[in-house]
């Protein structure tokens, strides 16, 4: 690997690892809210990706024949892409969790 593709992909490595200390923070402060499930999601995914992303980096500096081999950043985008599809399908849940929490709000209201 050249280079400055080596480079570029230490800084995307360094991005998620600075994301996993950001919304770790963010994840503590919002334990019992209504977006904790997308907070918990998103810091999964950052924590798992730059953990993945050392492994890669790792062996390609070590220079690593078969782990540093181009199929792995196919699997590793597949499985970036899946798991952002699930956790936009949370955030998108979050208005419909919101209406039935104020339905059973407004339900609770009147039992004494």
């Amino acid at each position: 690997m050249a280079p400055e593709y080596f480079r570029v992909f230490a800084a995307v490595v360094a991005v998620f690892l600075i994301l996993t200390f950001a919304l770790g923070f963010i994840r503590s402060r919002n334990k019992k809210n209504l977006y904790s499930r997308f907070w918990s999601g998103l810091y999964g995914f950052c924590l798992t990706n730059a953990i993945i992303g050392a492994i890669l980096l790792f062996f390609i500096y070590e220079s690593v024949p078969f782990l540093s081999a181009r199929f792995w950043f196919l699997l590793w985008g597949i499985e970036i892409i899946a798991w952002l599809v699930y956790i936009i399908r949370a955030l998108i849940k979050i208005p419909e969790r919101k209406k039935q929490l104020e339905q059973e709000k407004a339900y609770k209201k009147y039992i004494p």
